[in-house]
């Protein structure tokens, strides 16, 4: 792999995506992303038609979301700068999402609403980066101020972190942790 490494020559195209999350009340955080490709060199297409160098793609999505139930409440998008005007057709291709739960499936649902020719592979590629982000911007929001352990919002959080990664596999000591936590807390209440 090093010599991959050394053998970088003159740069082609850089795409950027950076995604933040804000507090927007007690209840919800608004997540805001943006993809950018910067191309940096003149492009000839096989179409024939010729792009000048620069930025080719820029957009950004922002959501409203929900954090008691993860439910994306509202969905805006904006295509700062698109290579072709007929792309600017795609503007309003989430708004399916708007309602739409953030958890398990998701991409697959998301994928089947708004891929291919029904929406931009783009502002679909950033809404997927976006998803798990909101979890981490959820997971800063309600983490603000110190709390005891509490079973009923740890099942919660289980039930969307469960299966989404290996440390958070249904049968790996994390979860099992928290899984038995949870039934010692709640043995202990009845």
């Amino acid at each position: 792999m090093q010599t991959l490494w050394k053998s970088k020559k003159k740069k082609l195209h850089t795409r950027k995506i950076e995604i933040s999350t804000y507090e927007y009340d007690e209840q919800r955080i608004l997540v805001e992303g943006f993809l950018k490709d910067d191309r940096y060199q003149k492009t000839h297409a096989p179409t024939g038609e010729t792009f000048p160098r620069g930025v080719i793609h820029h957009m950004g999505i922002r959501l409203l979301i929900n954090c008691s139930s993860f439910v994306i409440e509202d969905v805006d998008a904006d295509l700062i700068s698109v290579p072709r005007n007929v792309c600017r057709e795609t503007l309003q291709c989430l708004s399916p999402v708007k309602g739409m739960i953030i958890t398990r499936g998701f991409t697959a649902k998301v994928k089947k609403l708004v891929g291919g020719t029904k929406g931009c592979t783009h502002l679909l590629e950033l809404l997927l980066a976006m998803a798990p982000t909101a979890v981490q911007g959820f997971a800063a929001h309600q983490s603000r101020k110190p709390v005891a352990f509490d079973p009923d919002r740890m099942k919660f959080i289980l039930k969307y972190l469960i299966n989404t990664c290996h440390a958070w596999r249904e049968d790996g000591p994390v979860v099992q942790m928290h899984s038995k936590k949870i039934q010692a807390m709640t043995k202990d209440a009845v």
